[in-house]
């Protein structure tokens, strides 16, 4: 990834309040035009980053850039690129959205009033409030309210979004509709979001980085977790006949770590733990596939869910 890709990028990016370490040595780097997951517990940090990106708090160690600027050095340039949803957004309660968006769009623009128009009917489209642009929104749901405080940061055509956990206190509907906004808005704009939801992360995300008691135990492309790299692989086979002589074939390779066997309904279920996918990919299935009287079912690398992907490396780092 060449630099004017990256859109974000820390280094030793540290912040201490009264000798606590809130943030340890956050490396990361977000890819321009990414769904970035910004993942962890609640109290692992997150907030603090954020605070730390925007240049609202200054760090004690390390540095952020966000588009090769300096977080603090350059902090009134950066957020005039920044669009930025807090976690509990507040409103007047008897404006109506598109009034909101008015008062909003005030901070950016003092342009002709029908091109300010244009931009706040466009945004309110874009995140599927149209029809209710003149309600006040002291009836507005949840989600509603949520998809509104994107508009508000979408208002500037900002280069990055910054959303701290944006659905986090929603139904299940208001969280559909707001990550639905969110794949739409990949197009216009790159994304970085906290959350600790790891259904939502899973559902959007290109990238993902855990925090876990302020320091980063996991980052990288959200389909290599899920494929648990970096760890031993595991492969599933569903095979049918005498799986004696195959077994014992496959176990006497240096590259099968175990294999765990179950038989169900005239079937044997293997999961084969190998040290090298490589090999695996390349040797498993012939070795099986000696046997002329072995069917094969199925044959496959176990993919995990984010849920087990996290438990597994927040656990480990405690």
């Amino acid at each position: 990834m060449n630099s004017e890709q990256i859109v974000i990028q820390t280094e030793g990016l540290s912040k201490q309040y009264n000798g606590v370490n809130a943030l340890q040595g956050l490396n990361l780097q977000v890819a321009q035009h990414s769904i970035f997951g910004f993942l962890g517990p609640n109290g692992a940090g997150k907030s603090t980053a954020i605070k730390l990106l925007l240049g609202l708090i200054r760090p004690t160690g390390g540095h952020a850039s966000l588009f090769g600027l300096d977080s603090v050095q350059n902090s009134v340039a950066i957020r005039q690129r920044v669009g930025y949803l807090a976690q509990d957004p507040r409103y007047y309660e008897h404006m109506t959205a598109r009034e909101t968006m008015r008062f909003a769009a005030r901070f950016f623009y003092s342009g002709p009033k029908e091109a300010i128009e244009a931009r706040i009917e466009e945004t309110l489209a874009l995140v599927g409030l149209e029809d209710k642009a003149d309600r006040p929104i002291k009836g507005f749901s949840g989600g509603e309210r949520q998809r509104l405080g994107i508009a508000q940061a979408q208002v500037n055509y900002p280069d990055l979004l910054i959303l701290d956990e944006p659905a986090a206190a929603l139904d299940p509907m208001g969280r559909r509709d707001v990550l639905e906004v969110m794949a739409r808005l990949r197009k216009h704009t790159t994304i970085f979001y906290s959350t600790h939801i790891l259904e939502d992360v899973q559902r959007v995300s290109d990238a993902v980085a855990i925090l876990n008691h302020g320091q980063m135990v996991a980052e990288g492309p959200i389909q290599e977790l899920l494929a648990g790299k970096g760890s031993s692989a595991m492969y599933q086979v569903t095979l049918k006949g005498d799986t004696g002589q195959a077994q014992k074939r496959v176990e006497g390779q240096p590259w099968v770590q175990q294999i765990f066997g179950a038989a169900e309904n005239g079937q044997t279920n293997w999961q084969v733990c190998v040290s090298d996918e490589d090999a695996a990919e390349d040797q498993l299935l012939r070795l099986i596939l000696e046997d002329r009287d072995i069917r094969v079912k199925r044959f496959g690398r176990k993919t995990y869910n984010l849920e087990e992907v996290f438990l597994s490396i927040v656990e480990g780092s405690e």
